[in-house]
C-alpha cells in the first residue's frame, strides 16, 4: 500500500518555497522505491511550482524539488541510471486558480513511470 498520505500516490506535495520532504511521503517514497528495485524500470520525476517568483527562480526551485525526490529514492537503493528528472517550474499547473488551494496543489513533484 501507500499508507495514509491519501490522494495520488505518484504526487508528492512541497511547503510554499520548500524542496524539503515532508515526512507524510515517507511510506509513498519507500513503496516506489520498492517498486524500482524489484522492477527494474525506470521513472522520470517532474518538479513543479506555483506561479509566484520568477519564471527562472521556479525553474530552479522545480529542478530542486525533482532532486531531492530523486536523492530519496537512490537513498533508498534505487539505481540512479534508472531516473531522470525534468523541471516544469509554473509551467504546467495542477490548478489554474490563483488562490492558496490551488498554489498548494502546484507545489508538486510528480512521479512518472
Amino acid at each position: 500500500g501507500y499508507g495514509a498520505a491519501g490522494g495520488n500516490p505518484r504526487v508528492i506535495y512541497f511547503d510554499f518555497d520548500d524542496s524539503s520532504i515532508r515526512s507524510e511521503y515517507d511510506s509513498v517514497l519507500r513503496t516506489h522505491a520498492q517498486n524500482l528495485i524489484s522492477s527494474g524500470g525506470r521513472i522520470t520525476i517532474q518538479g513543479h511550482t506555483d506561479e509566484r517568483g520568477t519564471r527562472e527562480y521556479n525553474m530552479a526551485l522545480g529542478e530542486e524539488r525533482a532532486h531531492v525526490v530523486s536523492r530519496y529514492l537512490v537513498n533508498q537503493g534505487v539505481s540512479a541510471s534508472q531516473i531522470s528528472s525534468v523541471s516544469y517550474g509554473e509551467e504546467q499547473p495542477e490548478s489554474y486558480e490563483h488562490n492558496e488551494s490551488a498554489w498548494a496543489r502546484n507545489r508538486r513533484a510528480v512521479l512518472d513511470y
